[in-house]
């Protein structure tokens, strides 16, 4: 059992120190020792989840105080294991849709002071009650905050909010992380703009989605002119995805999202093609997976898509297939740019729009799977 002693005065406690109480019978309880135990805590902190770490460190079965530090920026302990600026980064989130969401939510559990920005504020209210401080103005997140996370839908959104004519941004001293999927070449004109207001500038696109996001698991691909590790952002990618991969200079991660999500547009269309020969020719859905699996041809994209497309059911998306759409026409466009054959992609982009045409905009882009057995005439 554990008895709390006394809380920090910060909302969020940065360890605990943990020692047997008067009453404990066995002091080796806590991992055969007897001295006290320091076990660092997430940013939001319940008794639940101080009993699941005390369970971790196999301090069970007995009586226990334990007393909660100050933040992670004054508490003296943790600050000789880590950098000063590690847990105590500031961040503010500006696009909060199904994966600014979770951005958001795992800073503020790994410790961030996170504040919250968003066109339409409704989409915010939620992450009131997880600690998140939620702002009327871009400006009024920026201001408190060293990080800006952009998880914008497109590089017009971007400049519209940071770079606008009428209320452009204070972004002297800040860091920014553009973590959308942009055009390589909109992405170094940002950085110029970004650059020349005085803030440095990260492009750190992401393969994943909300699952991974909420599990800090995400695929993160950084560009940068600079060693991106030096960064004060650094710490806030590292909370994100466990191994960020520095591509390049800028433009360089930009290209490599595009190049992925291409991939998404033409396996899902290509598995969805063949899964309709299949069903329209009476054939074994089950035994065609089995001999796929066993294949050098199989992704596993294909397993997690099939019962949507064999059920058609694509609600509840974690992509949507409106994004889609929207990023294979601008891969088409930088593919254009440098003078690649678009034949095929050409293809792939009226399959997806005859989907989004359909009302299907805002469902799982496994929804192709109606563009392709149903074609518009």
């Amino acid at each position: 059992m554990v008895q709390m002693l006394k809380g920090c005065p910060s909302s969020q406690p940065a360890c605990m120190h943990v020692q047997p109480s008067r009453r404990a019978a066995n002091h080796r309880a806590i991992s055969g020792k007897t001295e006290a135990l320091r076990i660092r805590l997430p940013a939001v902190l319940t008794g639940t989840k101080v009993r699941a770490l005390l369970r971790t460190h196999h301090v069970t079965s007995q009586r226990f105080t334990y007393q909660a530090t100050a933040p992670r920026s004054s508490c003296i302990c943790c600050a000789k294991s880590q950098p000063a600026h590690a847990d105590t980064v500031k961040v503010a989130v500006f696009g909060i849709g199904l994966m600014g969401n979770k951005v958001a939510r795992r800073l503020s559990e790994e410790g961030c002071q996170v504040a919250a920005w968003n066109r339409n504020i409704s989409k915010t209210e939620a992450l009131s009650a997880a600690g998140i401080s939620v702002h009327q103005s871009a400006q009024a997140a920026a201001q408190q905050s060293d990080v800006l996370v952009l998880m914008l839908s497109d590089a017009d959104a971007i400049k519209d909010v940071l770079l606008g004519a009428d209320q452009p941004v204070d972004l002297q001293g800040k860091v920014v992380v553009q973590m959308g999927t942009i055009g390589p070449k909109e992405s170094c004109d940002i950085a110029s703009q970004i650059e020349a207001a005085g803030a440095q500038y990260l492009e750190a696109p992401v393969l994943g989605s909300q699952p991974e996001a909420s599990k800090g698991t995400l695929l993160i691909m950084v560009g940068s002119e600079t060693k991106p590790q030096d960064s004060k952002a650094w710490s806030v990618l590292t909370k994100l995805g466990k191994e960020p991969v520095h591509m390049g200079a800028v433009g360089t991660a930009a290209a490599t999202k595009l190049a992925l999500n291409q991939l998404i547009a033409s396996l899902t269309v290509g598995f969805s093609t063949s899964l309709g020969l299949l069903q329209r020719n009476g054939a074994d859905i089950d035994k065609f997976m089995d001999i796929l699996r066993g294949s050098a041809l199989y992704a596993p994209t294909f397993d997690k898509k099939l019962q949507r497309m064999l059920d058609r059911d694509y609600a509840n998306p974690n992509f949507p297939t409106k994004h889609l759409l929207k990023d294979i026409r601008l891969f088409t466009s930088e593919a254009e740019k440098v003078k690649l054959d678009t034949s095929l992609l050409q293809g792939l982009e009226a399959v997806i729009a005859s989907t989004v045409d359909r009302g299907l905009a805002e469902t799982d882009y496994s929804a192709v799977h109606e563009g392709v057995t149903e074609p518009q005439k």
